[in-house]
């Protein structure tokens, strides 16, 4: 991409600080989207809540990223947060999509990408799924269709729109993997459950280099895995943080225990999905750290 103007929707987040980072690097301009008052020339006020933003701070952006959500796996989902996740995501995704359709087609961004999971897809067990196959059912799923589904106005109104169902996100900074790394450098590493349940990760490079070629190849709309080719369950991630840590994996949570305490959100962590990036890699984007050893490698 010639250096570019990009808004930025959650760009105080794990990913989105990351992305950030690196297309200001590469001498992009970056409109970051804020809730408070702005205090810098390259804020834009939004409030994803109530479903407001200054569209004339993103009139003139070549591409817009929404990464902006309460977090999943931030608190036990009480009904109260549920509501709060859903809201976040559901609403946000719609007052930016609205402001991007509502701009003069001559100011109006070229692309959209909207952040979304590979939770569409629900429990796969054992089952290799891709961008091909239906939504699931439950919580997860029913919360990813109605936010993809918000971003409708952008698409409508001519905008190329694209969906990033990202995996777990190996990185030390933030997600799962943030809460997993101190457990194992501490000696406390473990399979969760029984251990079969398959999960799909990406590295935190390969997410952000994923987001950057959507974002630069045209053509590309609609649903994308942002998972490595090679998920694994969660017994191998284990062994091979292990392996790569040096550290002993002798400890195991039991799925009751689990339960107990995070409640309906243990359905996420001991559930199996196994999803692959067929487009993705089909589009020709080739992964820097497709196995899980090289990813937990590039983190440390």
């Amino acid at each position: 991409m010639e250096r570019s103007r990009i808004a930025v929707a959650g760009a105080s987040g794990l990913i989105g600080g990351a992305l950030v980072r690196s297309l200001t690097a590469d001498g992009h301009e970056v409109r970051r989207l804020v809730r408070g008052a702005p205090r810098a020339a390259d804020e834009v006020r939004w409030d994803p809540e109530r479903g407001s933003v200054d569209a004339a701070g993103i009139a003139g952006c070549d591409a817009v990223v929404n990464l902006a959500g309460a977090g999943v796996g931030d608190r036990r989902w009480t009904p109260e947060y549920k509501a709060r996740i859903r809201v976040s995501r559901v609403r946000g995704t719609a007052a930016l999509a609205e402001a991007v359709a509502g701009l003069d087609e001559d100011v109006r961004p070229r692309v959209f990408v909207n952040g979304s999971a590979i939770g569409y897809y629900g429990e796969t067990g054992d089952r290799a799924v891709d961008e091909g196959a239906p939504a699931g059912e439950g919580f997860l799923p029913s919360l990813c269709v109605a936010w993809e589904a918000a971003a409708a106005p952008a698409r409508e109104s001519g905008v190329r729109t694209v969906f990033a169902r990202t995996g777990l996100v190996v990185a030390r900074g933030g997600g799962a993997w943030g809460r997993l790394f101190p457990l194992f450098r501490a000696g406390l590493g473990g399979r969760l459950g029984d251990g079969r349940q398959y999960w799909s990760f990406i590295a935190l490079h390969d997410e952000v280099a994923a987001l950057r070629h959507l974002l630069d190849t045209d053509g590309l709309s609609g649903p994308f895995n942002l998972t490595s080719p090679h998920p694994l369950t969660n017994r191998e991630i284990t062994e091979a943080m292990a392996r790569v840590l040096r550290r002993p994996a002798v400890f195991a949570v039991p799925a009751p225990v689990l339960r107990t305490v995070l409640g309906e959100m243990a359905g996420d962590v001991l559930g199996s999905a196994r999803v692959l990036p067929t487009r993705l890699l089909e589009s020709g984007f080739r992964f820097a750290f497709p196995e899980i050893e090289e990813a937990v490698r590039a983190v440390l």
